[in-house]
């Protein structure tokens, strides 16, 4: 039988880069497949074109009779883009995406035909909810769900089909997807950050978060991918010896980036431009065949959507450059996993960012306001923000020395800490006149010049303040940023609400200025928000004990992380805040451990059968012409023959050794997962698959990679480190 490893990468050495013809300035490209502002006056008329406006700015309900017309209107766009379909698109809690596309062509008899599309087909459609993760709210016999139209993201044109950004919701309101509660988190931060900001400036109307996302991906050549079925099904390797050479010279980061991967980026950014996602930075990452794309932040939702829609985009685009984008945080052991950092800011409606010092002591206290609302509010629901990044995967990248640890920790650098260590000796109540001058001139007046040399940036830290946003380096790279989203607005949110309540406590009761009002509360939130900031290394073991005596936590895997979330302190928080139910909060709760178990259950199965039918038959082939060999030298030698053959038959020991432990170690993975599938809860059955069933992978791989390294290299079928990440 051929070894399909061989042929792989014979097939791979063929490849030739495919050609890639851009015409005309990008410029021109960008949007031309999304129903956007300008595509909407085009087709609109001008009551349905404002009516959709009001919608996407001021939540305003578009009217039945105005749907009809916007889905006229959106319907002969599509069309003159060669759409035939139409699909209700969104985001489910599997983590990817999905969508049921219908027709436009609807029969009107007599042989005729015309193309249809009404504002009830725009503004909602009937989903199977059973079919979806729902955590029991729906059952098999109650299965409706709805998808409804969500207008501040525009509908686009991919391929041939309309594709029309909703949420999911079940029959009895239920949130079913990541979109609902971001979208819910977004209007609570709006309008509590519209009256902070109001304190200093009264045009005020509306404030937006934003996002930036930063993409990191690895490219593996399809052929040589498919030879290799734990990448085909869990997207990582369970096994495979670490290849000689890794990333320790540096010498892949911001590099060359090879032909082939540069034409697909190059077909990548043209689909994203099309497609309305601004694509801006594209460079080789830190591993071999690791690489990022990252574009210009836009409003979070809207960002959400781009990243969804791109990571789809991503595996389409490979099919025709037969490469295998692989978004698993983990996929090499030896070499950085990926991850998604999110770069979050707040932007009113007058273009300011409030997170970004202004050129007078008034705008530089606006940034205080809000940058310390949020390093408190980190402090106070830091669990959360750890749970929000909880996954299986994501598991394997947290704390392994390319990714910030498990303990969240807030780094602001030396000059905002000298800052804010200024004003935490602000006085108690009434300002003089002196104090009030020094902190405008002194303390908060330096602020944008602190800001020219404070660039640098501490990569352990998980929530980092970069200039004029806070970056959130846990984000993995296979993670729906709805979920951190959803979680880093609610709690800054909650934050705002506090803070100005105290602040109006100060001025009405306590007979302070507005100015005096803020110092003060800043004043105590340096105070009390103190443990979560640090500017150290967050890979250090001193570290870990610091972060245990400030009473951080130090939730390690997914099982222990998730239970924050069903905590009644959150409970309180997403239901005060209108976030999300109790219900909806159990329900994730119950899904999230789901998947959890199901994708160690599968990465189970997995190392089981390479391990067994790969693996092990490999190895007893060459041991049999180990053997054969070792018979042939005592034919030769006769009795001298095992000074001649010593070291092939210890080798044949040492084989007969590791598969013997193969064997005692699948078998016993296989008992330990019986007995945790015999568990009827969903908490107890993935902490049992975290702490009783995982452990034995490193076991497995330990004895399967170290006959890697003894089987001869023509017989070993799985494809190896050095040529999944050193070929393409």
């Amino acid at each position: 039988m051929p070894n399909l490893r061989f042929n792989a990468l014979k097939e791979v050495g063929l490849r030739k880069p495919v050609v890639i013809t851009e015409k005309g300035k990008r410029s021109e490209l960008f949007g031309k497949n999304v129903f956007n502002e300008e595509a909407m006056r085009q087709f609109m008329t001008s009551e349905a074109f404002e009516s959709v406006m009001n919608s996407i700015h001021y939540g305003i309900k578009i009217d039945r009779k105005v749907a009809d017309q916007v889905a006229a209107a959106m319907r002969d766009w599509a069309i003159s883009k060669g759409a035939t379909h139409y699909t209700h698109w969104f985001q489910p809690l599997t983590g990817t995406t999905a969508e049921k596309h219908d027709a436009f062509f609807e029969p009107v008899g007599r042989g005729k035909a015309i193309e249809k599309f009404g504002g009830g087909q725009l503004v909602q459609q009937e989903s199977d909810a059973s079919s979806f993760p729902n955590g029991g709210i729906r059952n098999t016999f109650e299965a409706r769900g709805y998808t409804a139209w969500d207008p501040s993201s525009p509908p686009f044109v991919y391929g041939t089909t309309l594709c029309i950004p909703t949420i999911f919701i079940s029959y009895t309101g239920e949130a079913l997807d990541n979109k609902t509660p971001l979208l819910k988190a977004m209007a609570a931060i709006d309008q509590a950050a519209t009256e902070v900001a109001k304190y200093f400036d009264k045009n005020v109307t509306k404030v937006t978060p934003t996002l930036g996302w930063e993409q990191e991906y690895f490219l593996v050549d399809k052929a040589l991918a498919n030879t290799r079925p734990d990448l085909i099904l869990a997207g990582r390797t369970l096994l495979g010896q670490q290849a000689a050479k890794g990333q320790q010279l540096d010498d892949h980061y911001f590099g060359s980036i090879p032909d082939r991967v540069l034409s697909y980026m190059r077909d990548l950014e043209h689909e994203c431009l099309l497609l309305g996602i601004p694509a801006k930075t594209r460079h080789n990452e830190v591993a071999p065949n690791q690489f990022e794309l990252a574009p210009i932040f836009e409003e979070a939702n809207l960002a959400v959507d781009q990243n969804s829609l791109l990571m789809d985009v991503m595996n389409k685009v490979a099919e025709r450059h037969n490469f295998v984008v692989l978004f698993h945080e983990k996929p090499f052991a030896g070499v950085n996993g990926s991850g998604k950092h999110n770069n979050w800011s707040l932007a009113t409606d007058t273009g300011v960012n409030l997170l970004a010092p202004g050129k007078t002591p008034m705008k530089n206290l606006q940034f205080l306001t809000f940058f310390i609302c949020t390093i408190k509010a980190v402090c106070e629901y830091e669990e959360l923000l750890r749970a929000s990044v909880a996954s299986a995967s994501n598991d394997h990248r947290l704390g392994a020395n390319e990714a910030p640890p498990a303990i969240v920790s807030v780094f602001i650098g030396e000059q905002l800490t000298k800052v804010l260590d200024e004003l935490e000796d602000v006085s108690t109540g009434k300002l003089s006149p002196e104090e009030k001058t020094d902190l405008k001139l002194n303390v908060v007046g330096k602020i944008p010049d602190l800001f020219l040399d404070n660039t640098d940036r501490n990569r352990t830290s998980s929530f980092a303040f970069t200039g004029n946003k806070f970056e959130f380096r846990a984000v993995g790279s296979k993670a729906n940023c709805g979920k951190p989203m959803a979680i880093i607005n609610t709690i800054v949110a909650k934050q705002l609400i506090e803070f100005k309540k105290e602040v109006d406590h100060l001025i009405d009761n306590k007979g302070l200025k507005k100015d005096e009002a803020i110092f003060n509360a800043l004043r105590e939130y340096i105070k009390q928000s103190k443990k979560i900031r640090f500017e150290g290394d967050g890979y250090s073991e001193a570290w870990e004990k610091e972060a245990a005596k400030r009473g951080l936590s130090n939730n390690k895997t997914t099982p222990e992380a998730l239970k924050a979330n069903i905590s009644e302190k959150a409970i309180a928080l997403f239901e005060e805040m209108k976030v999300m139910t109790r219900v909806e909060i159990e329900a994730r709760y119950e899904i999230e451990l789901e998947e959890y178990t199901k994708n160690i259950q599968i990465e189970g199965r997995l190392i089981g059968d390479i391990a067994r039918n790969h693996v092990v038959p490999t190895a007893v082939r060459y041991q049999n012409t180990l053997i054969e060999n070792v018979k042939g030298l005592k034919e030769i030698f006769g009795n001298d023959y095992q000074g001649v053959a010593d070291e092939q038959i210890e080798l044949i020991k040492r084989i007969s050794n590791h598969i013997k432990m193969i064997h005692s170690k699948v078998d016993a993975m296989i008992e330990a997962r019986k007995e945790a599938n015999k568990l009827i809860s969903a908490e107890e059955k993935a902490d049992a698959y975290c702490n009783k069933v995982k452990p034995f992978f490193d076991e497995i791989r330990y004895h399967c990679d170290k006959l890697e390294t003894m089987v001869d290299d023509e017989l070993w079928t799985l494809t190896k480190y050095r040529e999944l990440l050193f070929t393409n």
